[in-house]
C-alpha cells in the first residue's frame, strides 16, 4: 500500500511561513541526489496523518502540484513546547539506489530475569541499515524472551533482519541487557537537636559560672 501525500510549489500562494501556519499549512523542502531544492508547503494535519503511518523509513508518494516524487520523510522539526511539527525535509530517492536510515526498535516479549526483579537497559532505540527504500521495514522487533539471566544481552547482530536489509550499526553494539536490581541507599533521618537540654546546659553553665564568680568575691 503507497502512502500519499499532497503538496504544492512554496511561494504560489505568495505566503510568508507565518502566514502558512496560521493557515493550517505546514512549510517543507524536497531534495534528493537528482532532485534540486523544492520548497513546498502542504496541509499540516494531513501530514501529521502520514507521517504517524510511515515514520521516517517508508516511502512516500508525494504530489506536488500533481507531479509525484517518491520520498522518505527524512528530518522533522516540531516546536518545543507544543511538539507539533513546524517543517520537513523529504527525501527524494532514486530508482536502484540504496539508502541508509534508522529504524526504530520495538522491544516485544518477557523477559524472566526482568520478572525476577532485574532491571532492562535498552542501549539503543534504533539501528541504522542500508537497503532499496521499498525494502525498508517501518521497525524492527527485539524479543527480549530472551534475556534470562542477569548480564544476558543482546547485540545489535542478533536482531533479525528484513531479506535484502543490511546492518549499518557496529554488530557488537549492545541493544539490551539485564542488571541486577541494585537496593537504593537507606539515608537515615536527620534527627533535630533537642533544644531543651541544650538550654538546660547552657543555664547550669550560667550558674556554675556565677557560683565561681562569688566564691571568688570572699
Amino acid at each position: 500500500m503507497v502512502i500519499e501525500l499532497k503538496a504544492a510549489k512554496r511561494g504560489n500562494s505568495g505566503k510568508g511561513v507565518q502566514a502558512l501556519r496560521k493557515d493550517g499549512l505546514m512549510p517543507a523542502i524536497v531534495y534528493g541526489p537528482k532532485q534540486e531544492a523544492l520548497p513546498v508547503e502542504m496541509n499540516l494535519r494531513e501530514f501529521t496523518k502520514v507521517l504517524e503511518k510511515a515514520g521516517e523509513s517508508t516511502v512516500v508518494s508525494l504530489s506536488v502540484d500533481g507531479e509525484a516524487h517518491n520520498v522518505l520523510i527524512h528530518e522533522v522539526d516540531v516546536d518545543p513546547v507544543t511538539s507539533i511539527p513546524r517543517h520537513a525535509d523529504f527525501y527524494a530517492i532514486v530508482k536502484g539506489q540504496k539508502v541508509k536510515v534508522e529504524i526504530p526498535l520495538e522491544f516485544v516479549g518477557e523477559s524472566l530475569a526482568v520478572k525476577q526483579g532485574a532491571n532492562l537497559v535498552k542501549a539503543l532505540h534504533e539501528l541504522e541499515v542500508e537497503a532499496d527504500p521499498m525494502n525498508l521495514p517501518r521497525e524492527l522487533s527485539v524479543d527480549i524472551s530472551v534475556l534470562a539471566d542477569i548480564d544476558a544481552h543482546i547485540l545489535a547482530k542478533d536482531i533479525k533482519l528484513p531479506e535484502g536489509v543490511t546492518l549499518v550499526t557496529g554488530g557488537d553494539e549492545v541493544v539490551a541487557t539485564v542488571v541486577e536490581a541494585k537496593e537504593e541507599e537507606v539515608i537515615a533521618p536527620v534527627v533535630a537537636p533537642d533544644m531543651t537540654a541544650i538550654e538546660t546546659s547552657v543555664e547550669r553553665g550560667k550558674k556554675e559560672e556565677e557560683g565561681a564568680a562569688a566564691e571568688e568575691k570572699k
